[in-house]
């Protein structure tokens, strides 16, 4: 390649996440063990929404623990950003999980005795963020996803649909450069699932975040710009 041609070449995007070879299994007494992640193999650059759709059982959520620095792999390598994690400590992965990784789950996990607004101020207040800052930051991002009205409440004075916005916003408060979802909208109703869907797609298109959201739902995958499955521990792109 000449110099001219590499001078035009267009850099390859950074990756937000990259999985290489991660195995992960679990024991089952008397020296058995049940291998669930088989030398699994995903990359996701900053910007990309991927959908993991898979059934129950196959690894989804143990896949999310181990991208989340949740649970550590038995072989392989995380990359956050670029940086390798496997042999950080745990203060270290910590660190990484609170400045650079966002968590959804299926329930949102809201502290019942605060606002939606303390609710999604409080992790960046926690991070250093001013209060007056932190403050202004989640009532524009619950403004965005329809909240703005809601402000004041608590989680149960809140509807299921707008419990999972919160949460949302709440896991997109500090900017982190990955989304991990576990079947954010698996206890709504279809009409609310496809709403609360709709703000998390739209939310991570406008911050340019890279998501990984494990769904059953095939129609909200199919909006998504990538879908992978698990088969025999490993990471398979779907058409």
């Amino acid at each position: 390649m000449g110099l001219e041609q590499c001078l035009h070449t267009p850099p390859k995007p950074r990756l937000a996440l990259a999985l290489a070879g991660v195995v992960r299994s679990y024991g089952e007494g008397e020296g058995r063990k049940l291998e669930i992640l088989r030398a699994a193999d995903l990359a996701i650059a900053h910007g990309q929404s991927v959908a993991l759709v898979a059934p129950s059982g196959t690894g989804k959520s143990t896949l999310l623990h181990v991208a989340g620095l949740l649970e550590h792999s038995d072989e392989g390598e995380v990359f956050i950003d670029g940086q390798p994690t496997a042999q950080l400590s745990d203060a270290e992965r910590t660190r990484i999980r609170r400045l650079s990784i966002g968590f959804v789950y299926q329930f949102h996990h809201l502290l019942g005795e605060f606002t939606a607004l303390e609710n999604v101020a409080m992790p960046q207040m926690i991070r250093g963020l001013a209060h007056k800052e932190a403050n202004q930051r989640a009532e524009e991002l619950l403004a965005y996803l329809g909240l703005g009205e809601r402000l004041t409440h608590r989680p149960a004075e809140l509807s299921g649909g707008e419990q999972q916005r919160v949460a949302i916003a709440r896991a997109l408060a500090n900017a982190p450069r990955l989304l991990l979802a576990d079947e954010p909208t698996g206890n709504l109703d279809p009409k609310t699932s496809a709403h609360v869907f709709d703000a998390l797609t739209e939310l991570v298109q406008a911050t340019g975040v890279a998501a990984l959201i494990a769904t059953h739902n095939m129609e909200l995958a199919a909006r998504m710009d990538r879908r992978v499955t698990l088969r025999e521990g490993k990471v398979i792109e779907l058409p």
